[in-house]
């Protein structure tokens, strides 16, 4: 599966399918929320919450991957990424792109 943020892939003729789209709602737990919150104090990288955030990323693409491989499609175009609180200490991953198959 191809995946790109153009919408186009050098040297293919696409067909378009729809749109697809994954999506996933993760938060840390109570002990990583206060020791993240201790260290907004002295500033810095909030690793936990990035932590947090690559994990969100990975499963939301794998579920936009696994909904294009049930329409047949040989790669998404046109990739976006939202993301938003929901709650404090909890975020929603949300990509969506264009499913295609090659002419």
């Amino acid at each position: 599966m191809i995946l790109v943020n153009t919408d186009y892939i050098s040297g293919k003729k696409l067909e378009t399918l729809q749109m697809v789209k994954g999506s996933t709602i993760q938060s840390k737990n109570i002990g990583k929320d206060i020791t993240q919150g201790f260290k907004t104090l002295v500033g810095g990288e909030l690793k936990a919450y990035t932590a947090m955030m690559d994990e969100a990323r990975a499963l939301a693409t794998k579920r936009m991957v696994e909904e294009a491989e049930n329409l047949g499609a040989d790669a998404v175009v046109n990739i976006r990424y939202a993301s938003s609180a929901v709650m404090q200490g909890a975020a929603e991953v949300i990509v969506y792109g264009t499913a295609v198959k090659f002419k």
